[in-house]
């Protein structure tokens, strides 16, 4: 609980401990299959992040069944089901609640070697930084509600946030990850900012190393954003220092709130070329070096 992990992990046996996690969200979009594909995908992230492979999931369903017949909820939990059983686990049940506004998600339990689990506080100095899916599905999403995105960008978003992190996880096991989470809710800065404290070490990020969705700076640079990106940008406080000379509609990137987004992970710089390589060959096509770990300096998070 101290360093914030992504999810709880239960020591059963010498060679076995669980994984849980829950997270539920509200629509991103209007395709219900879509939006339950996109939740459990987000839900299952966690498991992931702590190097962990899911085994079941149960549903979490807040639904206004007085406003929307149920083929809208047998469609959402369809989707989930698609990726659920993608990532090789078993829907087992849920529970649903009658509510104003649907809300999806799942309870995931998992399984991790003890001694292989991912920390997200645990980076060392001379760390290398990977980053596996592009940012900007934030601003893509209230974009889309004011009409102003693009058809292509939308679908290339969706495609994004709808991907497993299980590749990435499963690729890196062959790897001596050091550190590991996932970029959700608090954004790129608000997690790196818990990886950074932590590990009391700086994480030193490359503005122009981040992988963007399509149109989501433009986004930015047009005034639009999110209800979450002020308070990103609180939490981190002065602990995220800017030495790069960007617009502040370019730095806002970093603040947006992702659904379903990459895994950020610390390698030591010896196994970043091979990793990548593995990543790529795994179609893990976005996965770059966005960074590196530093001794611990006058900020936590510096973005050059």
């Amino acid at each position: 609980m101290e360093t914030a992990d992504d999810a709880g992990v239960y020591q059963l046996t010498e060679d076995t401990a669980l994984v849980q996690t829950v997270d539920f969200i509200t629509p991103p979009v209007d395709d219900p299959f879509v939006f339950g594909q996109v939740a459990a995908a987000n839900a299952l992230s966690d498991v992931y992040a702590m190097g962990g492979k899911p085994l079941t999931a149960l549903n979490l369903v807040g639904f206004p069944s007085h406003d929307l017949p149920l083929a809208v909820l047998e469609r959402i939990i369809a989707g989930a089901l698609s990726k659920v059983h993608e990532a090789g686990a078993v829907l087992a049940g849920g529970h649903s609640t009658e509510d104003e506004e649907p809300k999806f998600g799942l309870s995931v339990t998992g399984v991790v070697h003890p001694k292989r689990i991912w920390r997200n506080s645990t980076a060392q100095v001379g760390d290398k930084l990977i980053l596996t899916k592009p940012l900007g599905s934030g601003v893509l999403f209230n974009a889309n509600r004011k009409a102003l995105v693009s058809p292509g960008a939308l679908e290339q978003c969706l495609r994004i946030i709808t991907t497993l992190n299980r590749a990435p996880a499963e690729t890196l096991q062959a790897f001596p990850v050091h550190a590991c989470t996932d970029i959700t809710g608090f954004g790129l800065a608000g997690h790196v900012y818990e990886m950074a404290k932590g590990a009391t070490l700086t994480f030193r990020l490359n503005m122009a190393h981040l992988p963007v969705m399509d149109e989501a700076l433009d986004m930015y640079r047009r005034g639009i954003t999110t209800g979450v990106n002020a308070s990103n940008r609180e939490l981190v406080g002065t602990q995220a220092r800017f030495i790069s000379e960007l617009p502040e509609w370019h730095r806002e990137i970093v603040f947006d709130p992702q659904t379903s987004g990459g895994l950020m992970v610390a390698l030591p710089a010896d196994h970043v070329a091979r990793a990548l390589q593995a990543l790529h060959h795994a179609g893990v096509e976005a996965a770059r070096v966005v960074g590196e770990v530093l001794p611990l300096g006058s900020a936590l998070v510096e973005f050059v």
